[in-house]
């Protein structure tokens, strides 16, 4: 196996079990926390970071063109960014009626980003 896909893969596994954790830690707690944005920029920024090493990947290879993994992929990663971004604004505000909220849209982003891992990683296996 290739360095770059060691790499990519180990980021991305990465934003998995960040994301995944904050997620879940933040609707158990019912109280979004400067500790959970940290770790949905975290997640992010790993998601990111394992996206641009596999579309390097990919770009070295002949599969290319628009696939359901890579329109999925590009709409989680927008959702997770503004969902970073709204996560720090929900924060400062400091509003805790949408504080105790905001876990029901970090369960609709978490859900679009694993669909968009899953699908990723049925055709990596393929």
């Amino acid at each position: 196996m290739k360095a770059e896909l060691i790499a990519a893969v180990i980021c991305i596994m990465a934003a998995l079990v960040l994301y995944t954790i904050g997620v879940f830690a933040e609707r158990k707690s019912h109280m979004l926390s400067k500790w959970h944005v940290i770790v949905f920029w975290a997640g992010l920024v790993f998601d990111t970071t394992g996206t641009s090493l596999m579309g390097i990947i990919a770009d070295n290879s002949e599969k290319s063109g628009v696939t359901l993994h890579g329109v999925t992929g590009f709409i989680a990663i927008v959702l997770m960014l503004f969902h970073a971004v709204w996560a720090t604004v929900t924060l400062t505000r400091g509003n805790e009626k949408q504080m105790q909220t905001f876990h029901r849209f970090s369960l609709f982003v978490w859900m679009v980003w694993l669909f968009s891992f899953l699908t990723g990683m049925i055709i990596g296996m393929g």
